[in-house]
């Protein structure tokens, strides 16, 4: 096999059989590409890693020197855990020229590693590239977006036609491109990375647990002056949630509220973060007395909007935010869902 390397990493956390499924696709995949697959395990704990190493040695998938499992020692979350992979490099310890990362319920077509690397191959000013993702039954999931604004906070909020349509170039979601556009940024769930670019702009800010780890990366390489490109012709089935439990949500995470301030505030300055906080405070506020007024079920989590004005007034007068280890008591995870949007 000749040309680019790519590293594959498949990350895992309590969904071993599932996660085996994912790298059993990307296998056919990579196929004919050089270089290698890692499972990182996110701290388990319940036999995960023990389970996927055994198949790797029962399979041979480990003989061949392509496949290889490691532990990342901790739960940090999803950053933290594709932090792992990508430090631990290529089967043999090298350095990959792309990485590819793959949610433990992501199953790309044969050809959808390719196609992403030949893309970022002949587009020397694309360091991003993500695929088309699907449900099981062909339903498209949405993943491509525009940066967060004061102005998305209070449209996303407000939940009003009118305002949306007057605010429609600042909106969070973009309307799933049929041909390869460029966009602000891309859920996680199957995106190549150039490695020189990692190496420029930094790996994931492990200070996110979950949720906004991406944005936040997308964002520090368009700054850098970075391009991310969206291919419709690499195609991943995507189930969603299998590791969050998040389609059984009640109450919004704690942690959620955690990296959304972080974002904000790292990105912008803790004003900005006050200001967009206050925006969607106030968009949800007239989105709930509609609703009030209309009759109708508003659709927003269990105290949601009284949840965010606590902790963003705490984390407002608040010191830096808290590491994953402080976290340890919250709901853990390792592998990527789509982003929220509970307003």
């Amino acid at each position: 096999m000749t040309g680019p390397t790519v590293l594959t990493i498949v990350l895992n956390y309590r969904t071993a059989e599932m996660t085996l499924k994912a790298a059993e696709a990307a296998r056919t995949a990579m196929q004919g590409i050089a270089g290698g697959i890692v499972i990182v395990d996110n701290d388990s704990g319940d036999g995960s890693y023990e389970a996927i190493t055994e198949h790797l040695d029962v399979s041979g998938w480990s003989a061949g020197g392509r496949v290889r499992a490691i532990q990342s020692g901790r739960n940090g979350g999803f950053g933290a855990g594709n932090n792992a992979g990508i430090r631990a490099g290529l089967p043999d310890g090298s350095m990959p020229d792309y990485v590819y990362i793959l949610n433990s319920d992501a199953f790309p077509a044969p050809d959808a590693i390719r196609v992403l690397r030949d893309h970022l191959d002949a587009t020397p000013g694309t360091s991003f590239a993500g695929s088309y993702i699907h449900g099981p039954e062909g339903d498209t999931h949405l993943t491509t977006f525009r940066f967060p604004s004061i102005a998305s906070e209070f449209e996303g909020a407000i939940r009003f036609g009118p305002v949306s349509k007057l605010l429609r170039h600042r909106k969070v979601p973009v309307d799933t491109p049929r041909e390869t556009q460029t966009v602000d940024w891309l859920a996680g769930a199957s995106v190549m990375m150039r490695q020189n670019v990692l190496d420029e702009i930094g790996l994931f800010d492990e200070t996110f647990f979950l949720y906004f780890e991406e944005t936040d990366l997308f964002l520090r390489a368009h700054r850098a002056g970075h391009r991310t490109d969206f291919v419709p012709e690499s195609r991943v089935a995507h189930i969603g949630s299998a590791s969050t439990g998040m389609k059984t949500w009640t109450r919004v995470p704690e942690y959620w509220f955690d990296s959304r301030w972080h974002y904000f505030a790292k990105n912008h300055g803790r004003a900005y973060a006050a200001a967009a906080s206050a925006a969607h405070l106030a968009g949800g506020f007239l989105h709930w007395l509609r609703c009030l007024v209309t009759r109708r079920a508003p659709g927003v989590p269990t105290r949601f909007l009284t949840t965010m004005l606590r902790h963003d007034l705490a984390a407002l007068f608040s010191g830096p935010p808290r590491s994953a280890e402080q976290r340890a008591s919250q709901p853990q995870s390792g592998s990527r869902k789509q982003p929220l949007r509970a307003q």
